[in-house]
C-alpha cells in the first residue's frame, strides 16, 4: 500500500522547471506510475514563457508525462502539472495589483489622481511577478499529484483513464499547449479533469472549461461551486479546445491564496485531507461510468 505522506514529501520541493529537484519529481511520477501498470511516454517541448513574467527566460524545455495502461483506451484524462514555482509576492497581492491596474485605466477619465496612485500601486505590484525557486510547492501543486494517484488507487486496473502531468504550467500552460498543438488526437472525444490546488481549507470549485456530463457529475459528488469563469491560469484552458469536455478542480479559500508561490506552501501546512475528499469523489464519478 502506497504511503501518500512519503511520497508527499518527496514531491513537495521546490520544482522550478530545468532544476535537478524538477527532474527528481519527474522520476518519482514515473515510477509511481509503472508500478500501477502505466506505460509512461515523455512528452518533451519547449515553448516562450508567458510575457507577464519579469526577467523570464526568452525559451522553457520541460517534459510532460503522457500514461496509460495498454489494455484500454482513456475515456477520461486526468491531469495536474507537476512543477512548481516561488514568487515574491503571493497570489493575492498578485490578483490585487492587476485589480488595481484593470480599475485604474478607465478611472483615468474620471478621477485622475486616484487613477494615478491605482496604476503606480499596480505597477509597483506587477513588477514583483518574477519567477524564482523558493516555494516547495505542496499545495501548488503536489496536493493534486497525490490525489490523482488516490483516484487510480481507488478504482479498478482496467477503468479507461489516462493520466497527464503537465510541465511548465507555472511559466504559462507551456507544456499544455505543447500538448493541444501537438498531441491532440490522444484527447479526441475524451473527458478531462485537470487538478490545481487542493487545500485541506474551503470549498470545491469546478470551473467548466467546457461543459459535459463528467464535470458536472464531479460538482455534484464534490457539492462545489460550478462556474465557467476563475481569476488563474490553468492547464485547463490550453487543453479545452482538444478534448470533448473539460473543467478544472480547485480547492481553498483567501487563505490559500496567501500561501501559494511563497515559501509557506510547504508539507507542514497541508495535511491532503482536502486532495483525499477531491479524490474519493472523483472515483466515485469514474467508477459509475
Amino acid at each position: 500500500m502506497t504511503d501518500y505522506g512519503v511520497l508527499f514529501r518527496e514531491l513537495a520541493v521546490p520544482r522550478l522547471v530545468g532544476t535537478p529537484n524538477h527532474a527528481q519529481v519527474r522520476t518519482v511520477l514515473t515510477r509511481e506510475l509503472e508500478a500501477r501498470g502505466f506505460t509512461v511516454q515523455p512528452h518533451p517541448f519547449s515553448g516562450r514563457p508567458s510575457r507577464a513574467f519579469v526577467r523570464a527566460p526568452r525559451v522553457v524545455a520541460g517534459v510532460n508525462l503522457v500514461a496509460r495502461r495498454a489494455t484500454t483506451r482513456p475515456t477520461v484524462w486526468l491531469v495536474a502539472h507537476y512543477d512548481s514555482k516561488g514568487q515574491p509576492i503571493s497570489m493575492l497581492v498578485r490578483l490585487l495589483g492587476v485589480g488595481l491596474l484593470v480599475l485604474g485605466l478607465p478611472a483615468l477619465l474620471i478621477d485622475f489622481m486616484s487613477a494615478i496612485v491605482a496604476l503606480g500601486m499596480g505597477l509597483a505590484i506587477v513588477s514583483q511577478n518574477r519567477v524564482t525557486n523558493d516555494s516547495p510547492g505542496a499545495l501548488d501543486n503536489a496536493s493534486a499529484l497525490i490525489a490523482v494517484f488516490v483516484v487510480i488507487d481507488q478504482l479498478p486496473s482496467d477503468a479507461p483513464v489516462g493520466i497527464v502531468f503537465p510541465d511548465a504550467e507555472e511559466y504559462g500552460l507551456v507544456g499544455a499547449r505543447a500538448l493541444a498543438a501537438q498531441c491532440a488526437h490522444l484527447f479526441a472525444d475524451t473527458a478531462l479533469i485537470n487538478l490545481d490546488g487542493l487545500d485541506d481549507t474551503g470549498r470545491a470549485t469546478v470551473f467548466a472549461h467546457r461543459r459535459g456530463s463528467i464535470g458536472t457529475a464531479v460538482a455534484a459528488a464534490l457539492q462545489a461551486r460550478h462556474s465557467r469563469w476563475l481569476p488563474v491560469i490553468v492547464d485547463g484552458i490550453a487543453l479545452a479546445g482538444v478534448a470533448r469536455e473539460c473543467c478544472s478542480v480547485l480547492k481553498g479559500n483567501v487563505q490559500t491564496m496567501l500561501v501559494v508561490h511563497t515559501p509557506r506552501d510547504t508539507v507542514a501546512r497541508v495535511r491532503l485531507d482536502g486532495a483525499a475528499s477531491v479524490a474519493a469523489g472523483l472515483a466515485r464519478v469514474l467508477r459509475a461510468g
